[in-house]
């Protein structure tokens, strides 16, 4: 059965960090770009960043460049998005997705075959 869950969000100071991590079971992810999206309250979802599943080439939202670090581990069927210097802006849902091939910053929806629940990032003081 093929699972996609996200980990690692959580209540987090302005300026702060996390680091959420995206665990794949039921296939492996070498075939598959990695993308991480966000969604807040009353706004539509947003792509933030992906990784191509080959080279490896990496692409982000403007909103999170110089912040955000999207990473993978094809070894241990995971990937992860290190956010750093976070802002209350930066609230939302964090969601994980997995595109067959390479990605782009259009970050189109559906081009995304699986998605993981979501986890809860909250940027507040």
């Amino acid at each position: 059965q093929v699972q996609l869950v996200e980990s690692g969000g959580g209540l987090v100071q302005p300026g702060g960090s996390l680091r959420l991590v995206c665990s794949a079971s039921g296939f492996t992810l070498d075939d598959y770009s990695i993308g991480w999206f966000r969604q807040a309250p009353g706004k539509e979802r947003e792509g933030v960043s992906c990784i191509s599943s080959r080279i490896g080439s990496t692409y982000y939202a403007d909103s999170v460049k110089g912040r955000f670090t999207i990473s993978r581990d094809n070894a241990k069927n995971t990937g992860y998005l290190q956010m750093s210097s976070l802002q209350p802006e930066d609230t939302a849902v964090y969601y994980c997705a997995l595109e067959r091939g390479s990605c782009s910053d259009n970050f189109y929806f559906w081009a995304y075959e699986y998605w993981g629940q979501g986890t809860q990032v909250t940027v507040s003081s």
